[in-house]
């Protein structure tokens, strides 16, 4: 599901129907600020950012600046979308000690995603800033949290220390960071307990840990998904703790967009990370910019083009790619590669979403979508070498013979192939005359 859906499906419709009109009148913006508002609230975005929010957008809706354009209603979404980075707030960027050991501390609520996204953040620095990371499991109250701290560091091949739930968390945290430096680290993350709610004992818990061993940042790992009791946990934390930063997790879940629009204004605290998904490079630096485009259904081009340059990819490979779009000897093994080249990626829905092309999933459901990318794939998987090289071949005993091997109908192989033919014609033809892109990302710049 495209994060956000059901709010970019309301406001994309506010917006279609202001773009229809000519001048606008005090009653047309009345009109379609009411809407705003309701779209904003079952969004769960937090009341008094809602009042704020469509406050600041009608005082210029309604001013020189709409009634002067030509293109009234495209002026009053060019407003709406500067107003909600305004609201989003300036992007937060870690800020780590003058030298090592960096030592960040994650929060939140149980269920949150700390642990998992403790590892993601591991990862990405590890990535982006070539740092040594360590992690140190401090939740005494679930071993499944500390099995899985240890699971998460044994496949991303990153230390984790723990010593198992009979020691108090603010010792094994100042022992592991003792260990963390004699083995070299340079980056500390620490992951603590969490409960259902917020509670004495477990504020008393982190802040002993924050005196122990004074973190440069302190970070609230938020579920967006929990709308807008999100923004009262993250209230609560700061005014015990003093957070530095927040990385909502889950923005790709059913989240109704709410609680990343509201918490920064409400709690004046950063957000300096989003858990995109599942996986362990599901960690993004948070843009404001870049969300207000997600949120209103634009293209977010640049975190495409980051996804797609992120992958690694041959330059050997590329210019033979090239070539044979060029020659038209581009055949159904180098398509296959693409289609797993474009699955790296991330979900095929996300990735529409990221290129402004959100529409298609909502006509296409997710479902088929990626039904239809592994129906490709296991027909492409079932033909042989000779085959795949020579697409000619494909007569008709040969299809009957692939959809057999791979599940699927005559009629899906017979698909594949038109599509495949019509996709190497497309590209033949955009070679002429022009330099073809040898990175993918290159297809979006």
């Amino acid at each position: 599901m495209p994060i956000f859906e059901g709010l970019s499906g309301r406001l994309n419709n506010i917006f279609d129907d202001l773009k229809k009109r000519g001048k606008l009148n005090e009653n047309d913006v009345n009109s379609a600020m009411r809407e705003i508002r309701l779209a904003l609230l079952e969004a769960d975005v937090h009341y008094s950012v809602v009042k704020t929010f469509v406050k600041r957008v009608k005082e210029r809706a309604v001013g020189t600046e709409v009634a002067k354009s030509l293109t009234p209603g495209q002026q009053v979404v060019k407003i709406v979308h500067e107003e909600l980075i305004e609201t989003l707030g300036k992007p937060g960027r870690l800020k780590l000690h003058s030298s090592p050991p960096h030592i960040l501390m994650l929060v939140g609520l149980q269920g949150s995603g700390k642990t998992t996204t403790a590892g993601k953040l591991a990862l990405f620095l590890r990535r982006k800033r070539n740092m040594s990371p360590y992690l140190i499991a401090a939740d005494t109250y679930r071993p499944a949290a500390i099995d899985q701290l240890h699971s998460l560091g044994k496949q991303l091949d990153i230390p984790v220390y723990s010593e198992g739930v009979d020691n108090s968390p603010p010792d094994i945290v100042e022992r592991g960071l003792a260990q963390a430096q004699a083995d070299g680290a340079d980056l500390i993350i620490i992951d603590t307990a969490g409960r259902l709610q917020i509670d004495a004992d477990m504020m008393d818990e982190v802040r002993a840990i924050k005196e122990r061993v004074d973190p440069r940042e302190i970070l609230l790992v938020a579920d967006a998904m929990i709308g807008q009791e999100a923004v009262n946990v993250a209230e609560g934390f700061n005014e015990a703790l003093g957070i530095t930063g927040l990385i909502l997790t889950k923005i790709d879940g059913d989240a109704r967009g709410g609680a990343a629009i509201s918490m920064r204004e409400v709690t004046g605290v950063p957000i300096k990370f989003l858990g995109t998904s599942e996986k362990m490079d599901g960690l993004e630096e948070f843009h404001p910019d870049r969300l207000a485009n997600r949120i209103l259904g634009m293209a977010d081009v640049l975190t495409l083009i980051e996804k797609a340059e992120s992958m690694e990819i041959d330059e050997a490979e590329a210019i033979e790619l090239e070539q044979k779009l060029r020659d038209a000897s581009f055949d159904l093994e180098d398509f296959r590669k693409q289609l797993q080249q474009l699955k790296k990626m991330g979900p095929l829905t996300q990735i529409l979403e990221l290129a402004g092309m959100g529409q298609v999933s909502e006509q296409v459901p997710p479902e088929e979508m990626d039904r239809q990318f592994k129906r490709f794939e296991a027909i492409i998987n079932s033909m042989t070498p000779q085959e795949r090289r020579r697409p000619k071949l494909l007569n008709a005993s040969r299809r009957r013979r692939i959809a057999t091997g791979s599940g699927t109908s005559v009629q899906e192989v017979n698909q594949l192939i038109k599509q495949f033919q019509e996709a190497r014609r497309l590209m033949k033809k955009m070679s002429k005359g022009r330099r073809l892109p040898q990175n993918i990302s290159e297809l979006f710049r």
